[in-house]
């Protein structure tokens, strides 16, 4: 399983740079996620742009939030056109990873002078 999600976070995060590498910074996000989109199709890497999600509440759907990329079913990836990655942004992608019961996320900030990438973790259980 870890070593899937790492295959994953690895074609992910080489799109990234390739993107980065290509268009530089000061673009709007959506010319990011239209790069992206593009990179990971070129090699083959399966992904659902803007995934709606549902938020549950004691078993109850109380919300929805849209992914950016949900890459083969098990990564969420969450792009930012920033000059820096803030706590919020972090904030959000546990809460969409702890919300869709996924285990990794990727943080792309295309805004920065050079592309910054965390990968985050859910280690909270859903209930």
């Amino acid at each position: 399983m870890n070593a899937d999600l790492n295959r994953i976070s690895e074609a992910v995060i080489g799109c990234a740079y390739r993107v980065s590498n290509a268009l530089g910074s000061g673009f709007l996000e959506s010319v990011y996620d239209n790069a992206m989109a593009l990179e990971l199709a070129a090699h083959g890497v399966f992904f659902e742009r803007q995934k709606k999600l549902e938020v549950r509440y004691r078993d109850t759907i109380v919300g929805e939030f849209a992914a950016d990329f949900l890459v083969e079913h098990r990564v969420i990836v969450e792009l930012k056109s920033v000059r820096t990655l803030l706590p919020e942004h972090h904030a959000q992608l546990l809460n969409y990873l702890h919300a869709s019961n996924l285990n990794i996320g990727l943080l792309v900030n295309f805004g920065a002078s050079r592309v910054q990438i965390k990968r985050l973790v859910n280690n909270l259980q859903s209930e």
